[in-house]
């Protein structure tokens, strides 16, 4: 599949801002199975300086800053992405076992951004929860196929929990989502990286965008997509990273398109930054997914 991405962010401040520094991590990193055919960033006002650097996860991020009075700011991220399917087989009796992959995870000396040693401990908003570490217990025994743990527990978190975008917002802390049995797809994601980790299972969080269809009969409308967030657990040497949606319970596929890879959300959020100045702001997201083909 081939998609056009628009991602628009308008932040009004209302007092005026005298001083920004933001990071931008919008441009979609290199990761198999998809190539990044075109990629434009349009900025008003134009900032004073920028920087684009990759890592230290698979993160391709953007530093500018802005030194001129600013009272409304517009990012926009256009690019065109190619996305193959998975090219590894999903057949659960090919998979590594829990044990297998634990103990491969250990010995591993890989010190690149996808090592799955980087993924395996608690991280600044994916602390390791006691409470999600118990309910998780039943998928990670020590003889389960590695695919089947994760599909499992990927199905129960979309069976046992609500999508709702009023219950968290976005700095809500994993174990508070967990108990309140309903979120958004970061809170998921979060909540399913939390598991697999206390039982030993390399896991990362991936943003990204989900193409989407309008409802029967209705058109598509202009703005009304959005980011999506899914995980990746390392899952042996022959698979490696593979991709499961909890929010949707389906592996990621060529629906799915995948900007970047971190700890958790705040390795990849996709604009983050300070700014001098007094007031409060509003800020307005509109994407589009459009499928070229």
């Amino acid at each position: 599949m081939i998609y056009d991405v628009r991602h628009l962010t308008t932040v009004q401040y209302a007092g005026g801002v005298r001083l920004a520094r933001f990071n931008l991590r919008l441009k979609p990193a290199s990761w198999p199975g998809q190539i990044l055919r075109d990629y434009t960033l349009k900025i008003d006002p134009a900032p004073s300086a920028i920087q684009q650097e990759s890592g230290p996860w698979v993160v391709n991020r953007a530093r500018l800053s802005i030194d001129a009075p600013l009272k409304k700011l517009s990012i926009e991220a256009r690019f065109r992405v190619e996305v193959a399917p998975p090219c590894f087989s999903l057949d659960m009796a090919v998979s590594p076992t829990v044990a297998q992959v634990r103990e491969r995870t250990l010995v591993r000396r890989d010190l690149s951004s996808t090592s799955p040693a980087g993924y395996l401990y608690g991280s600044t908003v994916a602390q390791i929860s006691p409470e999600i570490a118990g309910w998780a217990t039943r998928f990670f025994t020590p003889g389960t196929p590695t695919l089947a743990a994760g599909r499992a527990l990927m199905e129960a978190i979309h069976g046992e929990f609500k999508y709702d975008g009023s219950a968290t917002v976005a700095d809500t802390p994993p174990d508070v989502a967990f108990r309140l049995r309903r979120g958004v797809c970061q809170d998921f994601a979060h909540i399913m990286i939390v598991a697999a980790r206390a039982h030993g299972i390399p896991a990362a969080y991936v943003s990204g965008y989900l193409r989407t269809l309008p409802p029967p009969g209705k058109p598509r409308l202009v703005g009304a997509d959005a980011m999506h967030a899914w995980v990746n657990l390392w899952c042996g040497d022959e698979l490696g990273w593979v991709g499961f949606d909890p929010t949707n319970a389906i592996f990621a596929g060529t629906d799915h398109i995948f900007t970047a890879m971190g700890r958790d959300y705040a390795d990849v959020a996709p604009i983050d930054g300070v700014f001098l100045g007094g007031g409060s702001q509003n800020m307005t997201v509109a994407v589009d997914v459009v499928p070229v083909d």
